[in-house]
């Protein structure tokens, strides 16, 4: 059945990378959850005001890049016929053309080159850093394949207790369950540098937290096999560790807690460097932490 594209998956497609592996990922993505597919393509305006041939120039590759667009918007109606694809090219530079897009999306899916840190920043075209740091709305970054050879299946999401996490919880067992996979949700703790003198009683307080904020989530979705792990080290390289071979991981961001911070975070954006499966980044949004009542 079509459905609207209104509060669907929005996919960024991004002409100076390889697009199949984030569209396949929102495509299946929009399938499973019976929603539409939007394709957003931005065409930077251009640079070069100084030759008389400027306009035929802009109009060749904006020509280019609606070829482009429809290459990939076909695509997506072969894989999932059923799914209703709709694709918009606008004028303006990618993160700030599909960060827009945000407040109308359930979710945006983003492809991505792996750039260093500091190219992210300097880059004209990344998208990557900035959408993920301001958007409403989850945020996929899909720069490797989901581990579907993995038997059984399974996500990783990260639990510190923040507000965001606990958003990131409730994202991470509607995944699981659509899939049919498991879910193991991990808690870091992380040692100070200065000696501590019960490290017992801190792994004790990592365990509480872990237990308590998953409290209740089995009773909703009873398919969903769940395992809770306190891991000790730095948490970017635990959680990278432990969805090493996962469909995804689930963090949450723009929280007071832990993995979150007032940009991006240290750990998310770490884990968008060093995971090697799809990271879904989830913001604490009022309601969508909260236990659903049964």
């Amino acid at each position: 059945m079509a459905i609207a594209a209104a509060r669907g998956i929005v996919v960024g497609i991004d002409p100076s990378r390889d697009w199949h592996l984030p569209l396949a990922w929102a495509a299946d993505e929009a399938h499973r959850r019976g929603l539409g597919l939007r394709l957003v393509m931005a065409a930077p305006p251009s640079r070069d005001t100084h030759h008389v041939d400027g306009e035929p120039r802009t109009t060749a590759l904006r020509q280019a890049a609606d070829e482009y667009l429809g290459a990939a918007t076909a695509w997506a109606r072969q894989r999932h016929p059923d799914v209703d694809v709709t694709a918009e090219l606008t004028d303006g530079l990618p993160a700030s053309t599909i960060g827009r897009t945000a407040g109308q999306a359930h979710m945006i899916v983003l492809g991505s080159r792996r750039l260093s840190r500091t190219a992210q920043y300097l880059s004209a075209g990344s998208t990557v850093v900035p959408v993920t740091a301001q958007a409403h709305c989850p945020v996929v970054v899909v720069g490797d394949a989901e581990h579907i050879t993995q038997q059984p299946p399974y996500l990783v999401v990260g639990v510190d207790g923040s507000e965001s996490s606990k958003a990131a919880l409730a994202l991470a067992f509607e995944e699981a369950d659509l899939r049919g996979a498991a879910l193991r949700a991990i808690a870091v703790w992380q040692p100070p540098h200065f000696p501590l003198h019960d490290e017992e009683a801190a792994l004790q307080a990592q365990r509480r937290m872990l237990s308590e904020t998953t409290a209740g989530w089995s009773q909703k979705y009873p398919d969903v096999a769940l395992t809770h792990e306190v891991l000790t080290g730095h948490p970017v390289e635990e959680l990278a560790t432990a969805a090493e071979h996962a469909l995804a991981v689930v963090v949450g961001r723009r929280g007071r807690g832990g993995y979150c911070g007032m940009r991006l975070g240290s750990v998310v954006h770490g884990l968008l460097h060093r995971a090697h499966c799809p990271v879904i980044t989830v913001p604490a949004v009022r309601g969508r932490s909260d236990l659903p009542s049964s």
